[in-house]
């Protein structure tokens, strides 16, 4: 088993995560192009070149077996919400990092993001059989933080001085992780938190 067996569509009524292609660049420069997204990020983009270099980047990470990069689509109101992947994917070990999220402002809060990654780590844990997935973030982004927390991750520690970030700074990074044995609760969990919105839809 192999990375090439795992280019899945992944869906459900609200999410679509489809890999990315080049064809997708248009439809997600309006979103790229929002400062906010890129105050913490280790990178950023800010022009429609840029976005070209991280789309073309992230499907020779595809292509070398590094990560699997997805569009994300809000089937709410059908349209690109920005990107993430499936990286640092080590099959013997079974793990793999979930990141490289990025979402627009009008997407943010809306549920988008608990629909996406409830995606991903039933992916990770039941078709790709992994024993741990890992979520890392900026110590300075405590949105993130919050979220990942909501999700039912474990914080690991802080790894010191561990990015240079496009600007120059120093990032310290944080680390969680959900392990196998972690998910079916974690998974029960997440399913409830998605039946009471749609009850409130």
């Amino acid at each position: 088993m192999g990375l090439n067996d795992f280019f899945p569509v992944l869906e459900d009524d609200r999410a679509m995560l489809r890999p990315l292609q080049m064809d997708d660049l248009h439809s997600l420069l309006p979103v790229a192009l929002q400062d906010s997204l890129w105050k913490v990020g280790i990178q950023r983009i800010s022009g429609e070149e840029d976005l070209a270099n991280y789309i073309r980047q992230a499907i020779r990470e595809r292509e070398s077996g590094q990560s699997i990069p997805f569009l994300i689509i809000d089937k709410k109101n059908n349209c690109a919400a920005g990107s993430t992947r499936f990286g640092n994917i080590v099959f013997p070990h079974k793990r793999l990092e979930i990141g490289w999220t990025w979402i627009g402002e009008a997407f943010q809060g809306s549920g988008l993001n608990r629909h996406m990654k409830y995606l991903m780590l039933e992916h990770a844990f039941e078709a790709m059989e992994m024993n741990r997935v890992e979520i890392k973030t900026d110590v300075l982004n405590e949105r993130s933080h919050r979220a990942i927390l909501g999700l039912g991750a474990k914080q690991e520690g802080i790894f010191r001085s561990h990015m240079v970030t496009d600007t120059g700074r120093i990032r310290d990074t944080i680390y969680f992780s959900i392990i196998k044995e972690e998910w079916p609760e974690v998974k029960e969990r997440l399913r409830k938190k998605i039946r009471n919105e749609r009850m409130k839809e």
